[in-house]
């Protein structure tokens, strides 16, 4: 199974429409939440160089915002 991780805050709309489609397509993820974690808001713009959520990961490749067309591609979703 592909690797996915959420880089989100409780307030972005958007990080709860990506982590309700997750669960609609029985994804499993992690998340960190980048508004009280400190340590993961830095890796998150260590590797995007933003601190626009979410941020989500799929193996090694990363995206800034919530792209469903995108998300389907990645995890093979129809």
């Amino acid at each position: 199974m592909t690797n996915v991780l959420i880089y989100s805050t409780s307030t972005c709309h958007y990080c709860h429409m990506a982590k309700e489609f997750f669960k609609e397509n029985h994804i499993e993820y992690s998340e960190k939440d980048v508004g009280t974690d400190m340590d993961a808001r830095r890796e998150m713009i260590e590797k995007t160089g933003s601190l626009g959520v979410p941020v989500i990961q799929i193996g090694e490749e990363t995206i800034l915002g919530f792209d469903k067309k995108w998300l389907q591609e990645k995890l093979g979703i129809k």
